[in-house]
């Protein structure tokens, strides 16, 4: 038998029917900005900004971790894809900036047609929640470099904001208040140790009571996007600084744009945290230090803001979506 790519573990076809499947998916994301259709070496997008004074292009690239092991186990594949558009919009958002255009790497052992369609619909999903074109991809076959059934995923996202406008963090000052924005989950950090504590005693499609529905609908929940909450309070320049609390927690995170000589006080009671972290906890036996550095603990995003517009900030941000947990120091 004469060898061919496809008995070595790599099909063409199957790959060019799964682009075939997602133009109409990925079409629904572009603007009158994008230049080009899907096929091309790469994606156009008009860069003329009439409406900035001067604009910087900020750009971020991530993953979902190894909460696609959850994905994986669950067979439940159409929200990473979100969960890494949002995540990637939200580290963009922390300097100021909007989402212009992302792209995507989908990489697999073996290409299940269906599983990489669901997958790429969530990030068509999210772009188009958050007004981002997805203009460009990279599917990729990889046979025996990934598990059989499993396959992983990264995004880049380019995004835009004023210079005048950008959020650095060096406005910040002490007295300044945090207001937390309240997350949906682990989003997507942690992974591991969940997975460490959760899986040696539960089965993701477990019910557990406490979390009130199934262990893997909760660790899949979608990682928040937080840009149409807050981008009208950045444009109307009410934020001195803006952290996306991902591996590191809140402390780590937050203390990354934090000016010298200046420090921040939480008030680790000043909110209810949600039931998948106290599973955890008990469940591992894990210490109250090694849970504030692991997981985001129900926090998402922290605003900092002068103590003097907070009544205006929270008026816009609504009485149930908003928490203040703590100061600069």
């Amino acid at each position: 038998m004469n060898e061919t790519y496809k008995n070595a573990g790599v099909d063409i076809e199957a790959g060019d029917e799964v682009v075939r499947m997602i133009k109409p998916l990925v079409r629904s994301t572009f603007n009158s900005r994008v230049l080009t259709d899907i096929g091309l070496f790469g994606g156009f997008y008009d860069a003329k900004f009439d409406d900035y004074k001067h604009p910087i292009l900020v750009s971020s690239t991530d993953g979902v971790g190894t909460k696609l092991k959850v994905a994986f186990l669950a067979n439940k594949h159409n929200t990473v894809g979100q969960c890494l558009v949002n995540h990637c919009v939200n580290d963009i958002l922390c300097c100021g900036a909007k989402p212009l255009f992302f792209l995507d790497y989908f990489a697999t052992g073996k290409l299940r047609k269906e599983i990489a369609v669901d997958v790429i619909s969530g990030f068509a999903i999210a772009c188009k929640e958050n007004e981002c074109a997805l203009i460009g991809g990279e599917t990729a076959e990889m046979p025996s470099i990934y598990a059989e059934g499993e396959y992983d995923i990264s995004g880049t996202i380019v995004g835009i904001v004023d210079k005048d406008n950008i959020i650095d963090g060096k406005k910040i000052k002490k007295g300044d208040i945090l207001i937390g924005l309240p997350s949906k989950g682990l989003h997507t950090n942690g992974y591991s140790l969940a997975r460490s504590v959760l899986l040696k005693k539960y089965d993701v499609n477990t019910f557990i009571d406490e979390l009130g529905e199934t262990l893997g609908d909760s660790l899949l929940k979608i990682h928040r996007s937080y840009l149409n909450k807050i981008y009208n309070l950045i444009q109307d320049s009410l934020i001195n600084g803006i952290s996306h609390i991902t591996g590191g927690g809140i402390l780590g995170n937050t203390k990354r744009i934090i000016p010298n000589g200046l420090n921040i006080k939480i008030d680790w009671d000043s909110w209810q945290i949600p039931p998948i972290f106290n599973l955890i906890q008990k469940t591992g036996n894990i210490i109250d230090d090694e849970m504030r550095k692991v997981f985001n603990l129900g926090i998402g995003m922290i605003l900092i803001i002068d103590k003097n517009k907070v009544d205006r900030i929270v008026s816009s941000l609504g009485k149930d979506d908003y928490l203040i947990i703590g100061e600069v120091v």
